[in-house]
């Protein structure tokens, strides 16, 4: 799929000199602050050296006195308390930090999940019925809640008192809960609105440690699953969750809990970055719910005894192998429907159904079709008597908005920009189809679909030296709104001979120049083979990674487009 580059412009030169200078860094690394938006000394400080006092304070969240006051009585009673949440990482990692802490000094403590298929996303009224059915008068419901208004009207009813703690956008009524904590609150003055679910239940153990003289470094071993949750839910890793997710990896690299280490264990990798969580840790964490039942995730992250966490990280890892079998033979029968209907083909949406296809890895699917095409994509499936479905955008298109223009054709939908989840009668599909497209065709811009590489700066070759390579680094973690820079060389050569390997791939030495010659790796590349073997210059853009062999470390370029400048 051909890409479009973008060059990002900078525009405050006299930042970037004044950074130049009291830093002592590159020019290029300057700009890379300055269009970060960190243009003084102090604010390159907090962002190279990220401090856990950076961290804010609790209580600035609205409603976390009247959450701290309700737990306290519940403790002080003897109250039964349910902590809820929901299936994904995000929910079970806040399920699994939350319950880990109280239960210390609460025994009267116990969690719940809900069944992704038999109840659905959120608070379900099997959860609370099994809450009274169970003398449970105190639920805290985590990554989930905020749109519950009737749910917890019906838990008011049978006594059962709900903290809410959601970081999802709030709608026109808020819950009658004791208190509900989201940033997202129009009324909450919390000054870091992008917080994780789990981020959520950190800040509301680190008010309890707080209010109740709990060393803060009696919580901080729950950091490596803060930075799983930021990780996985994609979040920014901006402000607070970029010192979070500092302090959680250094955890997850030198102390995880007993369950994130059984899965480090069976992933072989050593040391992880955002990146690497996304795709080893997440996906199994998550195949529990898509396949089975996320308890066992919790199950694994709260695990105190090693051979405990062992057994279930096996357990996981299975559930794991049998959802990559189901998303590789739904993703090809997928890719066949529309390879062979040329109407789809010439579509600027993809809307596929299949009764048979398993509703726990659809969202997957629609993700892997989107990347293939690069186009609004939804992917549907059979569920209880409805159809339900997963829908992933391209950047740039509001899919909600346009979910919204389909609204009359659904039972129910929810997401955000860029991913949704909707619910349908089978009859309403073709119109769907029809109607989707007929949306996103007369408001998406061709440009948006076309896939764009955001190039960060022009680099020559030459300047990429190991204190170059250090300052890098210290961008880290990498992730949303603040990715891995890419950076453009134009008219490099190939020393040698560029080469295939496995699937796709090009392998290639680089150099400009009189720079000293680097190693190159391009993913999905290999049709470039021949245009870099006739010998002609060539222009790259690339992220610049440290590859480790044997032991032995050093610069490579990760190439993610190529072009001819003949």
């Amino acid at each position: 799929m051909q890409k479009r580059w973008a060059e990002q412009v900078v525009t405050n030169i006299e930042a970037v000199e004044d950074l130049k200078n009291q830093l002592n860094i590159d020019e290029v690394l300057a700009s890379l602050l300055v269009n970060r938006g960190i243009t003084s000394f102090e604010a390159a400080r907090c962002f190279f050296r990220p401090e856990l006092c950076h961290l804010h304070d609790p209580f600035l969240m609205k409603d976390m006195d009247a959450a701290i006051l309700r737990i306290e009585k519940a403790i002080s009673r003897k109250e039964n308390i349910l902590i809820y949440g929901d299936y994904d990482v995000d929910g079970t990692t806040a399920v699994s930090l939350v319950y880990s802490f109280f239960r210390k000094f609460h025994p009267s403590i116990d969690y719940y999940i809900p069944d992704r298929y038999k109840e659905g996303y959120g608070i379900s009224i099997q959860g609370i019925d099994y809450a009274a059915q169970n003398n449970f008068s105190l639920i805290i419901a985590l990554d989930c809640g905020i749109k519950s208004v009737d749910k917890i009207d019906y838990a008011n009813s049978l006594g059962i008192d709900f903290i809410i703690c959601d970081h999802h956008l709030p709608g026109s009524i808020l819950p009658d809960a004791v208190a509900v904590l989201d940033p997202k609150r129009q009324d909450c003055e919390y000054p870091y609105k992008e917080l994780s679910g789990c981020g959520i239940g950190f800040k509301l153990v680190q008010a309890y440690a707080q209010k109740n003289d709990i060393a803060f470094d009696d919580i901080c071993c729950f950091l490596d699953l803060v930075a799983v949750s930021i990780a996985s839910d994609i979040v920014p890793i901006t402000g607070e969750n970029r010192v979070l997710a500092w302090y959680g990896l250094k955890r997850l690299n030198e102390a995880p809990c007993n369950g994130l280490a059984a899965l480090i264990e069976l992933s072989g990798r050593k040391q992880y970055t955002i990146s690497d969580v996304v795709f080893m840790i997440g996906p199994r964490i998550n195949a529990a719910g898509r396949i089975d039942d996320a308890k066992h995730a919790v199950s694994l992250l709260i695990a105190c005894d090693e051979e405990v966490a062992k057994n279930q990280s096996l357990l996981i890892n299975l559930k794991n192998t049998e959802r990559k079998e189901h998303d590789l033979n739904i993703t090809e029968q997928a890719l066949a429907m529309i390879d062979s209907d040329p109407e789809l083909q010439s579509r600027k949406t993809t809307v596929v159904y299949n009764e048979g296809w398993h509703k726990g890895v659809i969202g997957i699917v629609a993700s892997r079709l989107t990347e293939k095409y690069y186009r609004p994509t939804i992917v549907l499936t059979s569920s209880n008597g409805h159809v339900a479905g997963s829908a992933r955008s391209v950047i740039g298109f509001d899919l909600y908005e346009a979910l919204s223009s389909c609204s009359d054709l659904l039972e129910q939908f929810g997401g955000h920009k860029y991913a949704a989840g909707l619910t349908l009668k089978p009859e309403n599909i073709p119109a769907l189809q029809q109607r989707f497209e007929e949306v996103v065709a007369q408001t998406i811009p061709e440009e948006l679909l076309i896939q764009e590489i955001g190039i960060d700066a022009e680099l020559n070759l030459e300047k990429i030296n190991p204190k170059f390579f250090r300052v890098l680094n210290q961008f880290g973690p990498f992730g949303p709104q603040n990715p891995a820079p890419v950076f453009v060389s134009k008219n490099v050569k190939v020393a040698g001979k560029a080469s295939f390997v496995g699937n796709n791939h090009i392998k290639m030495n680089i150099y400009q120049g009189k720079s000293p010659i680097f190693d190159c790796i391009g993913f999905g590349l290999g049709q470039y083979v021949p245009l870099i073997n006739n010998g002609y210059p060539f222009d790259i853009c690339y992220t610049i990674e440290e590859n480790v062999w044997k032991e032995k470390r050093s610069i490579q370029l990760c190439v993610k487009g190529i072009r001819s400048v003949v």
